[in-house]
């Protein structure tokens, strides 16, 4: 099977934002243990499709020979700020944003981003049907190609899950801040605990961005 890879356009929307929702709310660990609905993240992608079409960083994975997408990588400039519409959210996504937060945080040691300069690579995910195929990996290298021509220096991510972490540690991703969902507490709940035994926490990883030379 062939699959091509190409910048996300306002058409993909309704697609992306489905896949991803099913995805997010069946396999990534913290959505499954905050009880996330394919509604609940399906709402969330569609508030920043429109960032998304505006910077042209996102990159989706498609079938050739039916052209379904089996693949999305849902990517930003790190100093855009988010959309409108983001208090509609399910209050199921708290201490998701916390736990990425923190980490975020001590990454950045204060220093906000530059725009232009940091490229967030924010929701990774491919169809159940199509998993175990190299897509996740192609997503990662086609945006990372994408990006670097337009004068990005550096990427990074939060991994919140051992697929994730494999993924981006093979395309050059150095990690640099661990957290803990075991320890994590949100309103002094351990929102996490059922997940901890299984995945010890997310990953922030970073990695620089070099133009090839033709």
């Amino acid at each position: 099977m062939t699959i091509d890879y190409s910048v996300y356009r306002r058409s993909d929307c309704g697609e992306m934002a489905a896949l991803l929702g099913e995805v997010f709310s069946e396999r990534d660990p913290p959505a499954v243990a905050t009880g996330l609905t394919s509604a609940d993240f399906e709402h969330f992608v569609r508030l920043l499709c429109p960032k998304a079409a505006e910077e042209g960083l996102s990159i989706v994975a498609r079938a050739r020979e039916s052209g379904e997408m089996v693949g999305a990588l849902l990517a930003e400039d790190s100093a855009s700020i988010m959309p409108q519409g983001m208090a509609t959210l399910s209050p199921r996504f708290d201490p998701i944003f916390d736990i990425l937060g923190q980490l975020d945080a001590e990454y950045r040691k204060g220093e906000p981003p530059r725009k232009g300069e940091c490229l967030h690579l924010f929701l990774l995910g491919v169809a159940r049907t199509h998993a175990g195929r190299g897509i996740g990996h192609g997503l990662v290298e086609a945006c990372l190609k994408h990006a670097a021509p337009k004068g990005f220096h550096i990427a990074v991510t939060e991994a919140t899950n051992s697929t994730s972490q494999h993924i981006f540690r093979k395309q050059g991703f150095v990690e640099r801040v661990r957290g803990s969902y075991l320890d994590h507490r949100f309103d002094d709940r351990a929102y996490f605990a059922s997940i901890a035994e299984e995945h010890i926490g997310p990953i922030l990883f970073d990695r620089a961005l070099v133009v090839s030379k033709p």
